[in-house]
């Protein structure tokens, strides 16, 4: 049951992009297309799973045991621009036309502050394995509902009559303030 709070918390409740306000470049950014934005989505969740794993085996198998719990930071960012790079790679190699929608944001993952909180958090929490893994799936899939409904709405909202001043950027942040407070309502879900 633990395992199953942790992983529905991680997609609605603690939110990266909607509760800890981390990515909001990338969600911002890229959630201008349903198609682009669930890749984005997809590649996020892929480096966000893959990083929890990684940081977890690094923090409990050699930052801790020798105590150089001062480089978190450091060998955190290392795991995750590794990742990004092998992640890019692999989509340029594969689909240029997904590498080319993706554009700039897709190494921007590599500063995406989410994923790095996400290895911090779990490092703070204290979650084993098992539940890191499960923290990391769920704040990608969280990720990915919330940029892939974000894009829905601002298809939307481009054929909509909105009024000249909110067109843009304007007009995406007070919807994503609209998303974050419904999402808020999770809140007292899994109490």
């Amino acid at each position: 049951m633990e395992l199953v709070a942790i992983f529905i918390s991680a997609i609605l409740i603690n939110n990266f992009v909607l509760h800890y306000f981390l990515g909001i470049c990338p969600f911002l950014g890229v959630s201008k297309r349903i198609d682009s934005a669930f890749s984005m989505g997809l590649a996020v969740t892929f480096v966000m799973t893959i990083t929890a794993i990684v940081s977890w085996i690094i923090n409990h198998w050699v930052l801790i045991p020798y105590n150089l719990d001062y480089l978190q930071i450091v060998s955190f960012i290392l795991v995750i621009a590794s990742l990004v790079q092998l992640v890019e790679m692999f989509i340029r190699k594969t689909s240029p036309p997904l590498y080319q929608a993706l554009g700039i944001y897709l190494p921007l993952i590599t500063t995406n502050c989410a994923i790095l909180g996400l290895a911090l958090l779990a490092a703070l929490k204290n979650y084993s394995f098992i539940e890191t893994i499960i923290f990391g799936l769920g704040s990608g899939i969280g990720f990915t509902l919330a940029i892939v409904l974000m894009a829905g709405i601002r298809e939307q909202l481009d054929m909509a009559d909105v009024p000249e001043v909110l067109k843009g950027p304007g007009i995406a942040l007070i919807t994503a303030g609209i998303m974050a407070l419904g999402f808020l309502g999770f809140t007292g879900m899994l109490k």
